[in-house]
């Protein structure tokens, strides 16, 4: 009975070893692993601002083709959008990917939290306004679904609300926390991406929840200037980003992360790619 999930399909270990590892690391932040990548952008930046030149309403920013490359990564390799509850892997139904956008630039601004469900038929262009529209009807708004429960919450009683959130963590460990909450709560998407570059900074190695059922992290730093030496010998310069990944070790081995992240890094070097639904299938070198 337990086994059923709103959000996901129970999945049998493939093993042993990853049968037991919920039971020696019975908490995501003790099976965190951690992932550096460094991605050319070069050829990308030059994809996107040709097809900038094409539209008027709004523009396609390097933060929504990571997302782009981020999901057709999901859809591609969907053992990434696994996840451990009660002590189960779990196949999630949806890929849902959030962030969180400020109001304004500064150290007092509110931030909210942006939950987008990509669906497999979707691009960079479809991906680009949903982005573009759900950040812009946040900051019209000032709220998400989220706040207000948030809100109603915080003004309990600390023994009341430490009361509410025991509960709220079991029904969490059963799969039984009411939709209404989950359903804006980056806690329960498959990744959670810090765009640390919007504020020149570099990546970090963020943390994971053990509350809820997000499975990776995905921080992206700004974009850099980065000298290569070609088989000519001379100088070629390039535009770079640097990325912070935490996983879950629980949902996959380190040789399926490693090719997972090769495929990002293929996917955004070749920005074409973006142009087509993210269910599509990349061949790509191993």
């Amino acid at each position: 009975m337990f086994k059923k999930r709103r959000d996901g399909e129970y999945i049998k270990p493939k093993d042993a070893i990853q049968g037991i590892m919920p039971y020696l690391m019975p908490n995501r932040t003790e099976a965190e692993v951690y992932l550096h990548d460094t991605i050319d952008v070069t050829d990308l930046l030059e994809y996107l601002e040709e097809k900038n030149e094409q539209l008027n309403d709004y523009k396609i920013t390097i933060f929504h083709a990571f997302v782009t490359a981020i999901a057709k990564t999901i859809y591609n390799r969907p053992a990434l959008n696994r996840f451990i509850a009660g002590k189960r892997l779990y196949q999630r139904k949806e890929v849902t990917i959030s962030f969180v956008a400020k109001n304004k630039f500064s150290d007092d601004a509110e931030e909210r939290i942006i939950v987008l469900k990509v669906d497999e038929d979707m691009n960079l262009e479809d991906i680009s306004k949903k982005i573009y529209h759900d950040v812009a009807k946040v900051r019209k708004e000032g709220k998400n679904s989220l706040d207000d429960v948030l809100k109603f919450f915080t003004k309990l009683p600390r023994w009341l609300l430490s009361f509410v959130m025991w509960i709220f963590r079991k029904l969490d460990f059963y799969g039984l926390v009411p939709k209404s909450i989950t359903e804006g709560d980056p806690n329960y998407t498959t990744v959670l991406v810090s765009n640390l570059g919007s504020i020149k900074s570099n990546p970090c190695y963020h943390h994971l929840n053990n509350y809820g059922t997000n499975s990776i992290f995905v921080a992206i730093g700004e974009i850099r200037d980065h000298n290569v030496i070609d088989d000519n010998g001379k100088i070629d310069k390039r535009k770079i980003v640097e990325v912070g990944i935490t996983l879950d070790e629980r949902i996959g081995d380190g040789f399926y992360f490693a090719k997972s992240f090769k495929l990002v890094n293929y996917i955004l070097e070749n920005p074409h790619l973006l142009d087509e639904k993210v269910n599509r299938k990349v061949d790509y070198e191993n």
